[in-house]
């Protein structure tokens, strides 16, 4: 047993031919407000940061240092799902549009390895799903750590447009603070309309 993700899967499926073998993973799906946001990564075989892990085994600072170098040496797709889109479709579904969105964003993808038990339905490519991916495979971790960052960042400039609920430290999942403000300050426009704690303020 190996401690956190390797380079396995993408060595076995580099070895039936597949070349751009890119790691897929979202976050977002618990929050009452904000998109969901996914990323998918190809890494260079030769140059792959030390350190990558799924993005909640690692501190902030951690994850301050582990983005750049990614960004600096892979391949890497940044696709969102809207509030509006989740409420219409379901958070599931609305998690593998952006999924489908991070890979289109590549180009030409051989394989694509997608964190969880579920492949999206419009991918262009081949896929395999991976329980628990982001701790499994490298290419997924490095997808969790863009697609966590890249989020947060969005959660702390909405924060800035509807200050209050505390977007800026929880990323819009339900704390006791965000739950509170929501009664007090009432529901923005994007909260998640179809999450019970929001649809039953309405």
């Amino acid at each position: 047993m190996t401690n956190g993700p390797d380079f396995i899967f993408e060595q076995d499926l580099s070895a039936r031919g597949a070349i751009r073998i890119a790691g897929v993973d979202e976050v977002g799906r618990g929050p009452l407000a904000g998109p969901v946001t996914a990323a998918a990564v190809i890494l260079d075989p030769h140059n792959i940061p030390e350190g990558l892990n799924d993005s909640k085994a690692l501190t902030k600072k951690r994850l301050a240092v582990l983005e750049p170098l990614i960004l600096d040496c892979a391949e890497v797709s940044i696709a969102h799902a809207t509030v509006e889109e989740i409420d219409e479709i379901n958070i599931l579904q609305a998690s593998h549009l952006a999924m489908e969105r991070a890979v289109a964003g590549l180009g030409q993808v051989d394989h694509a390895l997608i964190d969880g038990n579920r492949i999206p339905h419009n991918l262009k490519c081949s896929a395999t799903s991976v329980i628990k991916g982001d701790s499994r495979s490298l290419s997924i971790a490095a997808a969790s750590i863009v697609a966590k960052m890249c989020r947060d960042r969005i959660m702390v400039d909405l924060a800035q447009q509807y200050p209050g609920y505390g977007w800026e430290t929880n990323a819009g999942y339900g704390s006791k603070s965000h739950i509170s403000a929501l009664q007090n300050l009432g529901v923005t426009p994007h909260h998640r309309r179809s999450f019970k704690p929001v649809h039953n303020m309405l």
